[in-house]
């Protein structure tokens, strides 16, 4: 039997996924597009049945608006964490998913972004967020938050040696669950492969 459930999802579309450009500001508004309003509900009606104690997000308007719109009516707290932000790009901020890319495959994972952090530094920190999310004292814990800190979950709780593999793009507004075990291999794996750089 399973003591603890954790659903994970990354947000619904916002409007830079759907300009293809990257937010890695929490300042920075960006909103769900009509379609992203659209996964959040239908999110909500998968998840209408899972008694949730609560619910964590980023600091980014979008998970929170994800959040809030898939637990419409159900009055479950939210909780937000800013170890699961999404990773800071700084100079790249607004530029589009190709120079972003161009960027990261050119310069080495411990190498921040231009006045932002590096992959590395991100990853240690999403690792902090889910310990943080499993501190928590809930049984039932729903967490909205970005695409690359969940990809990375996954592929430490498979056993990957590299964090961005096998499992790499992920669907907006899509469900992933693990216990408690889970989350732990996850957490542990992101901090293994780190501790082999």
């Amino acid at each position: 039997m399973i003591d603890r459930l954790f659903v994970i999802a990354r947000h619904a579309e916002s409007t830079l996924n759907h300009e293809r450009r990257v937010n890695g500001d929490p300042t920075v508004h960006v909103p769900l597009t009509e379609l992203g309003a659209l996964e959040a509900r239908e999110l909500g009606v998968q998840l209408a049945n899972v008694p949730f104690g609560l619910c964590v997000h980023s600091r980014f308007p979008r998970t929170r608006e994800t959040a809030e719109l898939a637990l419409a009516g159900r009055g479950i707290p939210l909780v937000e964490e800013p170890l699961l932000d999404d990773i800071d790009v700084g100079d790249l901020e607004g530029t589009s998913i190709e120079d972003y890319r161009t960027w990261k495959h050119g310069h080495a994972r411990d190498v921040p972004f231009p006045g932002g952090e590096s992959l590395d530094a991100a990853a240690a920190r999403f690792a902090d967020g889910w310990e943080a999310v499993l501190a928590l004292d809930a049984t039932v814990v729903f967490v909205v938050t970005h695409e690359i800190p969940l990809r990375y979950l996954l592929n430490g709780a498979g056993g990957s040696d590299e964090l961005d593999g096998p499992v790499h793009e992920l669907r907006n507004a899509t469900p992933y669950l693990f216990d408690e075990a889970g989350m732990r291999r996850g957490i542990e794996g992101i901090r293994r492969v780190l501790a082999a750089r």
